[in-house]
């Protein structure tokens, strides 16, 4: 796992996908921006930094500027993996990423994807 390919494909090749998942179903790139400024602590300015300089994924979480803590509230199956039986700790973040999306693209309000109280 140490060399997945998801680990050096850029962020800024998946995140189209990520926004077209959600717009599919009625959301929009705004939420999904929320969603990483919640995960990764990233801003505006910083996530267009790291799209356009086509950054990895082990980089932009590696890089991340805040981590949230509440990330580890994310529970499930997505793409058939329980995200909390991850055990790489890189893939486990890209999965937490992976299913707050999916989360949002199945309509789950806002305050429960970003489990707030």
């Amino acid at each position: 796992m140490e060399n997945h390919r998801i680990f050096t494909t850029s962020f800024a090749s998946v995140y189209p996908a990520y926004v077209a998942k959600a717009e599919r179903k009625g959301r929009t790139k705004e939420e999904v921006d929320q969603i990483i400024f919640w995960l990764t602590g990233y801003d505006e300015a910083s996530l267009r930094a790291v799209l356009d300089s086509k950054t990895d994924f082990e980089t932009f979480f590696a890089e991340a500027p805040a981590m949230n803590p509440a990330r580890e509230l994310v529970k499930g199956v997505v793409c058939g993996v329980r995200v909390e039986e991850v055990e790489h700790p890189l893939m486990r973040e890209i999965r937490y990423l992976d299913k707050l999306v999916d989360e949002l693209a199945r309509g789950k309000a806002m305050e429960k994807i970003l489990r707030t109280p």
